[in-house]
């Protein structure tokens, strides 16, 4: 096996295979293997094997059984953790988590290591345990950064759920949650220091730095000093000393007056400024301090180095206390020591154990780090801590001139001696990181006979080398000469030992200063010891000595764990030498230090007992109380851990073995004096050290026993019961309240669980247990609630649990009962639930799975506890949580033991002790209310919250328990609450259980990794399975019962079954079938079903449950289970709603999953609202898709759709004051008030769309409601509003959107989408290709068509996605607008691309035989006419194609198209000209040269070959109209053409003439190719005058056109609708245009719209490539993103009510209203829903055609005729094609500035012209007069005046924009088609809310026109 691949062994049995990595299996009986695979070898063949074998458990054995290698089980955990971490850590890549993917991968390859260290097997214990603590902390690292499951551990290793108890489950889970959630704070720190240098710029000399701790608050030092070296550079002498820890530190010391002190010495001349070489003599001299708080450590990153500051003394005197100058900034008394000069250092905080910061940080400790001990011992005094040391500090001097005229320079010298005089080498240290010294020099201070030094020195002196030792200290006179000499003057000296053997006790000393020579002999020590050495303790008599006015002060502090300096101490310790001093010793024990009776524990111990045993009677009661002393000077937290220093003497030093008799006998005697004691401090005292004293009878007495083989052990056994008798009477005293009684029985029971083990080393366990139930049974049972006894009971209880007595079943049996009582009575009372759950988990924990011996104790704790543990765990988890942080964890841990611990008692419950339990109930009401209590307790465990989210193992366990107690009681439910005693409480809370517990997420299987969900399948099945056939049987045991659950359940089932469960589903959803058929039963139907279904539906499906496979499995299963029923039809009918529901519900939620807003979200949301609308009548539903799908657009900014999204809300709303409940984001309010909010919310988003028009008529309807109620100041507002619209319309511009038609094919696609063609509206600016490509993007797989053609059924079938787009062709209803002479283009612009039902799609293809030299002889056109379901713009951007027609157009129709088209386009262009809207006249240019020079080249002459040829008109009779029809437009292009020149030579530039006398000069070939000579009559009347300087909407229309068959709808009706008035009838370029040409200004009002001139497939031979100006063929998409159409009641009137009476145009069709006589007849000629143009060319006219008028003008006034009325028209084939309408328009105020437009007279001998030009030659001025011809009478008679008037104010030719200054005359109707005026103007409402409603239907005669649309829904909004 490969090195890696060994590293995570396998097992199996191959024969002749060698396996090296993983194996798939693919070889025949191949078994497919991954690394790290446990396999079980079955049997053994016979060959070689070359994998590695290792012993293994089986578990489970049968069809789940578990393969458990014998292994170190962290081993194997570290196995299948590297294997789930695997699969995650890539995955971590893909989602771009660079940092953990790194991170993780180094702890792999480090548990791999470390996994290594341990197969290998040569790691020593302590490193092995090292080892497995370090991958544990790994594992857990990398479990919860990767949201994996905590992992229950003991001793390293994983613990099975099963093989321990659900209490101890529960405790390791919670202390290794807590350990991960809040870490222990350490109780020990220390402080790591380094000087690393000394900056300055006058250095030159060497240096020593000082470090110590200096309490500021108490001032004095806490620690020793640290000593390092500097070099002349300001850096350490020597590198490896430069470190220091120190150590010890209490949290009391890190605190802000705790500083870190460094003082500086430097060594060398006496001056700093003197030269050099002047002494060589070193004197050490103070330099500078420096101060840094150990606060400003805590809060600053302290892993960076330190700069501090330094800082000289002003004054030397001062340098003992500069350090506190600086702290307290008495900055007078020091200052910086340089401008540059500061002490780097290093300084770092650690905590905890020394030994494992040693481990911990290698690093820090490899440089040779010293220890520097704090003064005093550390806050935990050791046992076996060895420590002697001796601070003495050199405080201060007196000392006298000595003759001299200044003042000394005073150095000391300090030796330590031996009791032989000589000195101790290396026993002088000035502090920590440098080794001791033999002397030590002071610093001196220059010229100052009274220096303070406080220098500290430690003396290491070995405790042997104490006695007789002594320290010396020299003083010289430190001369400032050339020589530089130190002359000794005095010395004094101090002794360390007193005779007695006392140490020199701690203290300042004032020394006697012996004065000397400078050659006095000091060797010989014996001469000057006997001499007096310290002023304190002189002899009265030596007045010499007292008159000596040198002085020498020291402070000396011993700190020493052998030496005392307490003189009671050792006169105890030496009783045997005064005997008569032993009271007195005994009785000052008390006021002892603790600490140095702890030095002395043993002797102390031996004293005492040595004592007792020679006089007890005498010294026994001072005995036993100096012992209760030292036993509770160890309970001192100081000192405790000197306790098991005493145990160990007890163990095997203790000797006593008498001392039981005399123990006892105190003891009794103390417990007996409680009762009668005033003050019973002291008996606490004794009842304190309860334990010891108990632990010193119990080995006496055994000693003695060895000793005498068992005497006198009945008189033992009686001492012992008559203690115990003392102890229960005064247990059982009662006190009225907490006095010093109950005091006194709380510290007994604090201590007596102590006993026990004591007692079994005697007694037997059942004779203790006995001691502890009596004793503890004695205790007073009624106790008040605040008394403290009560409390101490259940500490005692609690400590009892835990005690090796209630381990033995033995013992337990008889305590258990008095638990039990305690406990019950505690829980019930609900007080100190903490510590009764504490208790309570302790008992269950001993329960282990499948005890027999505990059977009995179950059923105790059953009885006992059962009940009020349920009570309990209901009361604390519906109590409110407290708000502290402490107290709410607090709550949360003792619910949490609680529940474990009612699992633990559930989960050992046996058959027997159920059937137990079930029968103990009386009642049914008793056994009913246990049912819903542990039901309910049951969904309380099942919370999410209950446990923290990576506890998987504590859930998983809770459940199992759940469902195995649930199949118990489910039985008792049946037997119990069926038929006559039915209870739907009960039954309704098991079902409720049920649905959550399977409904839980951690029991979702398929969330987890495979091997996760291989285990807990292994170990617990899926218990979701297992629950739902519960269910099921429970509910076919209900029988009629069944529907008391019909409808409740169906939500909750239906949540079940929406499981990804196969089983689970199977079971389950039968049970709907068995639903509808009780409901159908019932009622006669299952609405009821149908109605929860669709709601639940929705919500949990939005939630994200249910998927394609549930539909199916839900639409088989009902299917096949209603086939023999009788209500089958209505049964698939439910069945098949829900499953179109569910097909919508799954593609909604599949889409919401995209990322940004597109049309799939958008159109399904549709989808979905549509069906909840249309099929499901659901109301509260569809409202909230509506505010879904309104939500969406406002994120796309389709704000036009998101305001017909939100018009759907609204049009369900009435004006009414009906008040409404809160529902979505809508407060409480009345109808009235959301009606109002959602009319300005539309408004506005109308106005943002650009959608102006549809917000108008909203602020009509809201201006009418603040009419009615006299709400001025919002009417004011909304019209001022409706103004501001207006305004929009004419001054902003809006782009006209593109339409495309999309096909989605293929059953890969949605259900909303699949097979079914499109419309959709383009964004702005979008062309096809953008929008093909949008497509692609939204629909990533799906596969682009290349053609038009409708796909097959191959394609329909496919499993892909097929895509096809083109684009296609409004036909807008609104032709009266557009169609409207004077309507700016503003305005229809928006008629042109909004509420368009219909589009156009052209396909061009040759029928029969290919005419090679001229294609237009078989040119066809296939027009393929698309109506929508809804119009565009509405709520979607896109609405599916209802219905398809297709027509075929013949070639000389499409002829005739092509041309009107390319006419239309000239036409609109020479306007737009004329009227200066073009920058420059290129657009113009081009389109004039493509079409002449297209004609030149043979354009016309083809259709000429085509349809004027002798062959064609024989052929086609029928087309006769149709080829002269063809001929005038032809003609009509020619002098379209000839007026274009004349405009393009005013215009044209002068670098262009060139190009404008080419056409020209092709212009005069095209005619002369066409045969044109001089253009017809109807050509010269009518050549292309423009009414009011711009084109017209015509009046007429081609008829009707229908081939002799009638098969075919051939019908057309051109697209140039502009009336020719006033037409040239010259033949050429005249002299007289030309100079009307030159008069033509941009007078005009209001241009024409700009259309999409397209070019068709059929017209490439007419024009040149450069024939369509970039202006007119712009079609950019308006940015307004289209709207809905709006309901009749919000439509435009068809009297142009959009527009005020000012602008509305005086013609035929608005009359002038001062003549009361004159009317307007509409007449509706043609179909007005024929196709019009190609479907990619936006031409103006297409929908329905205008109503034709003819106007007649007469001198004596004008009337207005119907077309109809001279003569009927009919099509050759004599169909009518004039429909002559009854109801009349209103008149209308005519404009001014407007003329009036005539339409066509058919055959009518007064007019000029032809029907089929289809070009009126009317005019109100005189077509002869302009051109010279003569015209008909009634023309010519206009009058002379106004012709006269023209003539002398240079009037510009009729097609100019004269006439809107002349008032119009008033054109009468004929009598018999004049409609009467009304007879009186109607009265002014008095109130205008009065006829509100009236006016509505009066001014809006649509509503008799329109049929109006149905509401979408019935009414049903009171509570929305």
């Amino acid at each position: 096996v490969s090195p890696l691949k060994s590293e995570i062994r396998r097992f199996a049995c191959f024969s002749d295979v060698s396996v090296l990595a993983s194996f798939r299996g693919t070889v025949q009986h191949g078994l497919p293997l991954e690394i790290g695979d446990t396999v079980q070898i079955l049997e053994k063949c016979e060959g070689i094997i070359y994998i590695h074998l290792k012993s293994a458990d089986i578990k489970n054995k049968g069809q789940f059984e578990t393969v458990i290698p014998n292994e170190d089980s962290v081993i194997t955990e570290m196995t299948s953790t590297l294997r789930d971490w695997g699969s995650m850590w890539k995955q971590l890549y893909v989602r771009n988590e660079g940092d953990l993917f790194h991170r993780l991968w180094h702890v792999m390859n480090e548990i791999l290591d470390l996994r290594r260290q341990v197969l290998v097997g040569h790691l020593t214990l302590d490193r092995m345990r090292d080892v497995k603590q370090h991958i544990t902390a790994r594992l857990d690292w990398g479990n919860e950064q990767l949201g994996l499951d905590l992992v229950p551990r003991r001793d390293f290793g994983m613990v099975d759920p099963d093989e321990i108890s659900v209490t101890e489950l529960y405790r390791l889970m919670e202390h290794r949650h807590r350990k991960k959630e809040t870490p222990v704070p350490a109780s020990t720190h220390h402080l790591f220091v380094q000087a690393k240098s000394l900056m300055s710029t006058n250095l030159g000399e060497e240096l020593e730095v000082f470090f110590s701790i200096y309490d500021g608050r108490e001032g004095r030092p806490l620690s020793e000093r640290f000593f390092v070296r500097l070099n002349k550079n300001g850096v350490p002498k020597s590198p490896e000393r430069q470190c220091t820890l120190f150590v010890d530190l209490g949290s009391s010391d890190l605190r802000k007056d705790v500083y870190v002190v460094a003082h500086i010495i430097r060594i060398g001349r006496m001056g700093a400024g003197e030269k050099k070489n002047v002494c060589s003599v070193q004197y050490r001299r103070p330099f500078g301090c420096a101060v840094v708080s150990i606060a400003d450590l805590l809060t600053a990153d302290s892993k960076d180095d330190h700069l501090l500051k330094v800082y000289a003394c002003n004054t030397e005197s001062e340098w003992y206390q500069i350090h506190e100058n600086i702290i307290r900034k008495a900055n007078a008394r020091y200052n910086l020591s340089g401008s540059n000069t500061g002490l780097s250092v290093s300084l770092q905080l650690l905590h905890g154990d020394v030994e494992q910061l040693r481990r911990e940080f290698m690093v820090l400790f490899s440089r040779g780090v010293s220890v520097t001990k704090k003064l005093g011992f550390s806050d935990i005094i050791m046992p076996g801590e060895m420590r002697n040391d001796l601070y003495i500090t050199l405080e201060k001097g007196e000392f006298e001139k000595g003759g001299k005229s200044v003042a000394r320079n005073v150095e000391i010298t300090m030796y330590a001696l031996d009791i032989d005089g000589q000195i101790l080498k290396g026993q002088v240290a000035a502090g920590s990181g440098e080794p001791g010294a033999d002397e030590y020099h002071s610093f001196v201070l220059y010229h100052n006979n009274s220096p303070r030094w406080a220098e500290q020195i430690k003396l290491p002196i070995p405790v042997d080398m104490f006695r007789g030792s002594h320290v010396r200290f020299e003083f010289r006179h430190c001369s400032t000469k050339d020589k530089g000499e130190k002359k000794l003057f005095g010395f004094s000296f101090v002794p360390l030992m007193q005779e007695d053997g006392r140490t020199l006790p701690d203290g300042t000393h004032e020394l006697i200063v012996h004065k000397c020579e400078e050659n006095t002999n000091l060797q010989d020590s014996a001469r000057y010891l006997k001499l007096p050495c310290s002023k304190g303790n002189l002899p009265g008599n030596n007045q010499a000595v007292k008159g000596n006015k040198e002085s020498f002060w020291i402070t000396s502090f011993l700190c020493s764990t052998k030496l005392t300096q307490n003189g009671d101490m050792l006169d105890l310790l030496k009783w045997r030498a005064h005997p008569e001093r032993i009271g007195d010793c005994l009785s000052k024990l008390k006021e002892i230090d603790g600490s140095e009776i702890v030095k002395f524990l043993q002797d102390t111990l031996d004293t005492l007992f040595g004592i007792l045993d020679e006089g007890a009677q005498r010294y026994g009661l001072k005995v036993f109380d100096s012992l209760v002393h030292i036993i509770n000077l160890l309970q001192d937290s100081k000192f405790q851990h000197f306790k098991p220093v005493m145990d160990t003497y007890i163990e095997s030093h203790f000797a006593g073995a008498l001392s039981y008799r005399d123990l006892i006998k105190v003891l009794k005697w103390y417990v007996d004096r409680i009762i009668e004691a005033e003050h019973q401090e002291h008996i606490r005292q004794v009842l304190k050290a309860t334990e010891y004293i108990f632990k010193y009878i119990i080995q006496s007495r055994r000693l003695f026993s060895l000793a005498t083989g068992g005497q006198n052990e009945e008189e033992f056994r009686c001492c012992i019961h008559e203690l115990f008798m003392s102890i229960r009477f005064f247990l059982s005293q009662e006190s009225s309240g907490p006095g010093p009684m109950n005091q006194t029985q709380v510290v007994f029971l604090q201590t007596f669980p102590a006993v026990y083990s004591e007692l079994l080393k005697l007694f037997s366990v059942r004779e203790v247990a006995t001691f502890v139930r009596e004793t503890l049974g004695s205790l007073p049972a009624t106790l008040h609630s605040d008394c403290p006894l009560e409390a101490v009971k259940l500490q005692c209880i609690a400590k009892t649990v835990e005690s090796q007595l209630y381990i033995n079943p033995e013992s337990r049996c008889i305590l258990l009962p008095v638990v039990l009582r305690l406990l019950q009575v505690h829980m019930q009372e609900q007080r100190d639930l903490v510590m009764c759950a504490h208790i309570l988990t302790s008992m269950l924990s001993l329960l282990k799975k499948d005890d027999s011996p505990l059977l009995e104790e179950v059923d105790l704790i059953v009885d006992s506890l059962l009940g009020v543990l349920l009570r309990t765990i209901l009361e604390i988890t519906n109590r409110p949580q407290p708000a502290g942080n402490t107290l709410r964890l607090q709550y949360q841990d003792v619910t949490g033991e609680f529940v474990a611990c009612l699992l633990a008692l559930l989960r050992q419950m046996s058959d027997k002790h159920y059937q137990k339990l079930l029968q103990c109930f009386t009642s049914k009401d008793d056994l009913r209310d246990f049912l819903l209590q542990i039901f309910t307790v049951f969904r309380i465990l099942i919370r999410p919250e209950m446990f923290p989210k990576d506890w998987t193992v504590m859930r998983l366990v809770t459940n199992n328990v759940i469902i195995t107690t649930v199949l118990y009681l489910s039985d008792a439910l049946r037997k119990n609450y069926l038929n006559e005693k039915f209870d739907y409480k009960v039954w309704d809370s098991y079902f409720y259980l049920a649905v959550i517990f399977i409904n839980q997420p951690c029991l979702q299987l398929e969330s987890f990794s495979s091997s996760k969900r291989k285990k807990v399948l292994e170990k617990y099945g899926d218990m979701r399975v297992m629950m739902g056939c519960e269910i099921f049987s429970m509910w076919q045991n209900l029988g009629e019962h069944k529907l008391n659950f019909i409808p409740a359940m169906i939500g909750p089932f239906l949540e079940v079954t929406l499981v990804p469960q196969p089983d689970l589903r199977n079971v389950m959803i039968p049970i709907f079938h068995d639903m509808m058929d009780w409901e159908q039963r019932r009622s006669g139907n299952f609405k009821q079903v149908e109605a929860k279904l669709i709601d639940k539906l929705d919500s949990l499906m939005s939630e994200g449950k249910g998927d394609e496979t549930y539909r199916e499995l839900f639409n088989s299963i009902l299917l096949k289970k209603i086939e023999r029923e009788t209500w089958r039809e209505s049964g698939i009918s439910l069945i098949a709603t829900v499953t179109r529901l569910m097909e919508r519900l799954l593609d909604y939620r599949d889409c919401m999953k995209l990322g940004e807003v597109d049309g799939k979200k958008i159109g399904c949301t549709v989808s979905l609202l549509n069906f909840y609308k249309t099929e499901l009548n659901k109301e509260e539903m569809y409202i909230r898709y509506i505010h879904k799908l309104y939500d969406l657009h406002l994120k796309a900014q389709n704000y036009t759709e998101a305001s017909y999204t939100l018009l759907l809300y609204d049009e369900l709303l009435e004006w009414s004051e009906r008040p409404l409940r809160e529902f979505l984001n809508y407060p409480m309010q009345t109808e009235w008030q959301r009606k109002e909010y959602l009319h300005l919310t539309i408004i506005q988003n109308f106005d943002r769309g650009k959608c102006w028009e549809n917000g108008i008529l909203l602020c009509r309807e809201l201006a009418d409601q603040y009419e009615s109620y006299y709400d001025y100041r919002n009417l004011s507002k909304m019209r001022m509003m409706e103004a501001s619209l207006y305004d929009k319309i004419m001054d902003q511009q809006r782009l006209e959107p593109e339409f495309f038609r999309i096909g989605f094919y293929g059953k890969k696609f949605p259900f909303f989408l699949r097979n079914k063609e499109f419309v959709c509206r383009g964004h702005d600016y979008e062309r096809l290709e953008a929008f093909q490509q949008r497509m692609l993007n939204e629909f990533p797989h799906a596969i682009a068509m290349q053609h038009a053609n409708q796909p097959d059924q191959t394609i329909y079938q496919a499993d892909a996605q097929y895509l096809q787009i083109y684009a296609v062709s409004p036909i807008p209803e609104s032709q009266d607008v557009l169609q409207r002479d004077g309507v700016p283009d503003n305005i229809k612009s928006f008629y042109k691309v909004n509420h368009i039902w219909k589009f156009r799609y052209d396909r061009p293809f040759h029928k029969g035989t290919k005419d090679k030299e001229n294609e237009f002889k078989s040119l066809w056109v296939e027009r393929t006419t698309l109506t929508l379901v809804q119009s565009l713009p509405g709520i979607s951007r896109w609405f599916e194609v209802e219905k398809r027609e297709l027509v075929e157009v013949s070639p000389l129709e499409n002829a005739i198209e092509v041309i009107e088209n390319k006419n239309l386009q000239l036409r609109t262009l020479i306007t737009q000209c004329q009227a200066r809207q073009m920058q420059n006249i290129n657009p113009l240019t081009m389109c004039l040269n493509g079409v002449i020079d297209a004609a030149v080249n043979g354009g016309l002459a083809r259709y000429q070959e085509a349809f004027f040829v002798k062959d064609y008109i024989v052929n086609h009779p029928e087309d006769g109209d149709k080829i002269g029809r063809l001929r005038e437009l032809m003609f009509e292009q020619a002098h379209i053409l000839e007026f274009g020149l004349a405009v393009h030579e005013k215009f044209v530039p002068q670098d262009m003439r060139p190009l404008h006398k080419k056409l020209v000069d092709q212009f005069h070939l095209m005619k002369s190719s066409l045969g044109i000579q001089e253009f017809p009559a109807y050509v010269r009347a009518s050549p292309i005058h423009f009414t009011n300087g711009s084109p017209r909407t015509c009046r007429n229309s081609v008829p009707n056109i229908l081939s002799p068959e009638g098969a075919r709808l051939v019908a057309r009706r051109s697209p140039l609708t502009y009336p020719a008035v006033n037409r040239y009838s010259s033949s050429s370029l005249s002299s007289q245009a030309s100079n009307e040409v030159s008069n033509i200004t941009g007078q005009s009002e209001s241009s024409d719209e700009v259309f999409n001139m397209q070019p068709s497939p059929s017209t490439s031979s007419l024009s040149s490539n450069h024939s369509a100006s970039p202006n007119v063929t712009s079609s950019a998409p308006s940015s307004a993103r289209g709207s809905p159409q709006l309901l009749d009641k919000h439509k435009h009137s068809r009297d142009n009510a959009c527009l005020s009476p000012r602008d509305r145009p005086c013609s035929a069709i608005y009359p002038n209203p001062l003549d009361s006589t004159q009317r307007m007849i509409p007449h509706q000629i043609g179909d007005s829903t024929l196709p019009r143009s190609d479907p990619n060319i936006a031409t103006p006219d297409k929908g329905k055609t205008p109503t034709l008028f003819i106007s007649l003008t007469a001198p004596t006034g004008s009337k207005t005729f119907p077309a109809a009325s001279a003569e009927r028209l009919c099509d050759p084939a004599g169909h009518a094609a004039v429909i002559l309408m009854e109801n009349p328009a209103p008149p209308f105020t005519p404009s001014p500035t407007e003329c009036h437009s005539a339409g066509l007279v058919s055959n009518s001998p007064v007019l000029s012209g032809s029907y089929s030009s289809g070009i009126s030659s009317l005019s109100r001025c005189s077509v002869s007069e302009a051109s010279g011809t003569e015209g008909p009478p009634m023309l010519a008679s206009s009058g002379s005046d106004e012709l006269t008037t023209r003539r002398e104010n240079k009037t510009p030719p009729p097609y100019s924009v004269y006439e809107r200054t002349n008032p119009r005359r008033p054109v009468p109707l004929p009598h018999s088609l004049s409609i009467p005026p009304p007879t009186e103007p109607p009265a002014l409402p008095p109130k205008p809310h009065q006829l509100r409603i009236a006016n509505k239907l009066d001014s809006d005669p649509r509503r008799l026109e329109q049929p109006p649309r149905p509401r979408p829904l019935p009414r049903k909004v009171s509570q929305l």
